[in-house]
């Protein structure tokens, strides 16, 4: 019955990751740095606290106590992430939910398995696999040919976006008017390293969650005040990117705009950034039902690029293309998959 939960959990979780940019679509008359604020409003700064409020009723107390250092170190991880999310959302917009997701999630996974042990080469910590000591076992040669299978996937996935550039270049001017593999794919590359800082901010932030734990909350919601202080540091990063954007392109008045749907603009920015976290909300109640990290890790990222394939073919992104193109974006998205396979039991090993 655990096992069960787990899986729900992760699957509503990675459901909720995977399909949150799809409410920004019903956005109208907004430039994207406009909505994207107002959704990561919700996102950061609003929907974090009201969860931790309802599972950890003190976690005011407990960050205001909490040691400055460990508070820096979250809030600094969550910087450098944010400029991950950041990019994310760039991502998708170039390339599309499935081709964009796919890609960044792919490069997430490789880059969260190697940087942690790459760090703890330079800086040892008990307890803690670096990439020499990855290098001597079988699990962690498991993880590195998991990361070459993956990142062989993203260059076929690369090549697949060639073909469908090339594919609507002629006859097909009005699909994907905003598809653009070349910044799509430098901006992928960007987001899914730095995407994986934020689990240095889970692991950074780990004192804030053992607090929550002796103060009497379920160990099932502890990373809930974690995540307040890493998502200030996202905060602060896209907040500061996307106010630059309103003052060059010159759109600050989108958000008092009445030729626009300003409340339907506010709902669906704000229904994408709850969504947005959920992912984390569901994905800590489901490990802790699994009791496995790499099951786990396996099973959401899983979902979510799943969940975004499926509503890339809703969105009917890759209609039109040759069948070689669509047989080569099939393959690069089947060895991505893989590759998490890979990692995860590499990791578990």
């Amino acid at each position: 019955m655990e096992s069960i939960l787990g899986i729900l959990f992760h699957s509503i979780g990675g459901f909720s990751s995977g399909s949150f940019y799809m409410p920004f679509k019903k956005v109208k008359g907004w430039a994207w740095e406009s909505y994207w604020l107002v959704g990561g409003f919700f996102s950061w700064l609003i929907v974090p606290p009201i969860a931790a409020y309802l599972t950890i009723p003190n976690f005011t107390e407990i960050i205001s106590v909490a040691s400055p250092s460990i508070k820096a170190l979250a809030f600094s991880m969550g910087l450098i992430w944010g400029i991950g999310g950041l990019t994310y959302g760039l991502g998708v917009r170039y390339l599309g939910m499935s081709l964009g997701n796919s890609i960044v999630l792919g490069f997430c996974s490789a880059f969260g398995a190697l940087v942690p042990s790459i760090y703890y080469n330079f800086y040892p910590s008990e307890g803690k696999i670096s990439f020499t000591d990855m290098l001597a076992t079988s699990g962690g040669k498991l993880v590195l040919l998991g990361v070459l299978v993956c990142l062989i996937g993203i260059a076929i996935s690369g090549k697949a976006g060639m073909l469908k550039e090339k594919d609507f270049a002629v006859g097909h001017e009005d699909k994907d008017r905003e598809f653009s593999l070349v910044k799509g794919l430098i901006i992928a590359v960007i987001s899914g390293i730095l995407s994986s800082f934020f689990n240095f901010g889970i692991e950074v932030g780990k004192p804030l969650a053992e607090a929550a734990v002796v103060s009497g909350c379920n160990p099932l919601f502890q990373n809930n005040v974690t995540y307040i202080v890493v998502l200030w540091g996202g905060l602060t990063t896209n907040f500061i990117w996307c106010m630059y954007l309103n003052f060059k392109n010159k759109t600050f008045g989108d958000y008092t705009n009445k030729a626009t749907p300003i409340r339907k603009n506010i709902m669906f920015s704000a229904l994408a950034g709850t969504m947005w976290f959920l992912q984390f909300f569901f994905y800590g109640m489901g490990e802790s039902k699994l009791g496995n990290g790499a099951s786990s890790w396996i099973l959401h990222m899983a979902t979510i690029i799943l969940t975004a394939n499926f509503w890339g073919f809703y969105l009917k992104e890759w209609s039109g293309v040759s069948n070689k193109t669509f047989n080569t974006f099939l393959v690069g998205i089947g060895l991505i998959m893989l590759s998490i396979v890979l990692v995860g039991i590499g990791n578990s090993l």
